[in-house]
């Protein structure tokens, strides 16, 4: 697949979609707050999307920007109109949040140097001690993986948002634990999990998060694209 193709899949992914291809919600079990304007850049061009309560001539301005915006190849850097999809989006309503970051693709399977264990309701106590906000969610974000350490997941991944086609990682390490391979064995096992099901396995994050960015490139993962959004 090209980059706009896994971009697109991705974005299938990421949210739920009316028939006009405007986003209705966040793609998962509780829905959640939608950002109103997002713009996925790779090498190979851009692709937008706007929340259906934006009204259709301000989607049709926004859309001429992004049409502009040139590939993206110095993946840090904002999109060249940022200011103009700012000042836009602030016509409609008070911008409450500017979110970017790199999106990976896992090109090839990672083999994890420790095996995690898959998570099902039946071995649910195992979260308990800290990840007890994921409980609610097992049977709606598998494949859900962790990493074991005396009796207790020290390290979770488990699918954030799902289609048939893609998968996307969600996943956190307990705070006495990271930086020892945990991140990367988890998500390694995960990837592998989804590939089973015939899914093609995502993973993003922010810019921000520069340990997350690390895990990334321990699993050998390359930036195929870039998020960018505005709620």
């Amino acid at each position: 697949m090209t980059d706009s193709e896994l971009m697109r899949r991705r974005v299938e992914a990421q949210f739920r979609h009316d028939e006009r291809s405007r986003i209705v919600s966040i793609n998962q079990r509780d829905g959640g707050v939608a950002p109103r304007f997002y713009l996925g850049r790779t090498s190979a061009g851009a692709l937008c999307r706007f929340r259906d309560d934006l009204p259709d001539d301000l989607a049709d301005e926004l859309r001429q920007r992004c049409e502009d915006e040139p590939v993206a190849n110095a993946f840090a850097q904002m999109p060249v109109h940022y200011d103009e999809y700012v000042r836009l989006l602030s016509t409609h309503a008070r911008v409450q949040r500017i979110w970017s970051g790199p999106a990976y693709w896992f090109r090839a399977n990672v083999t994890p140097t420790r095996q995690p264990v898959a998570i099902r309701e039946e071995n649910a106590d195992l979260l308990r001690g800290g990840f007890e906000d994921w409980l609610p969610d097992i049977a709606h974000r598998q494949p859900f993986m962790a990493m074991i350490e005396d009796g207790q997941a020290v390290s979770v991944c488990a699918s954030s948002r799902i289609t048939d086609a893609a998968h996307e990682a969600g996943v956190e390490t307990l705070r006495d634990y990271r930086r020892k391979g945990h991140a990367v064995n988890v998500v390694a096992g995960w990837a592998s999990a989804v590939r089973q099901l015939g899914a093609d396995p995502f993973y993003s994050t922010s810019w921000e998060n520069v340990a997350s960015q690390n895990v990334a490139t321990r699993l050998g993962l390359s930036a195929f694209g870039v998020d960018f959004h505005i709620t």
